[in-house]
């Protein structure tokens, strides 16, 4: 499974410790930053939504608390990115909110945290049902690449 992953400056670190782990069953795409140089997250994450809607993908994007990155993806009309700190809330976004963006916080979770997220990410299935329905009520909002 493909995987597109990108962050700024100040998760520059995380996002390579994660990306080492998802490379063990993942195909990763790399949208950047390259290194700890001081960004601009909005830039990166909307390199990585353009990925995920193009390719019909999920991504992953990290930036130091991951509210920024969050903020940033769902601007755009079918991005669904989730800020989860937890694996409970990992899972719970894909099951009920179908995430095709994943959000971390480099500065807030360990290594190993972030790992066991995208875990949990990747392991579950969204449930459909009544949760489509409400998708449906915001699926066309936001800016249209």
């Amino acid at each position: 499974m493909k995987v597109i992953l990108g962050c700024d400056h100040a998760a520059f670190e995380a996002k390579e410790e994660l990306k080492k782990y998802l490379e063990e069953s993942h195909e990763v795409i790399d949208v950047g930053t390259y290194s700890s140089k001081r960004c601009n997250y909005p830039d990166f994450a909307t390199k990585l939504v353009k990925v995920v809607l193009g390719e019909n993908i999920k991504g992953i994007l990290i930036c130091g608390s991951g509210i920024g990155v969050s903020m940033a993806a769902n601007r755009y009309s079918g991005i669904r990115a989730a800020l989860c700190r937890s694996p409970k809330e990992a899972e719970l976004s894909i099951q009920h909110n179908n995430a095709n963006v994943l959000c971390l916080g480099g500065r807030i979770n360990t290594s190993d945290q972030l790992k066991d997220i995208a875990g949990a990410w990747f392991k579950a299935e969204f449930e459909g049902g009544r949760h489509s329905e409400r998708l449906a009520l915001f699926e066309d909002l936001g800016e249209r690449l």
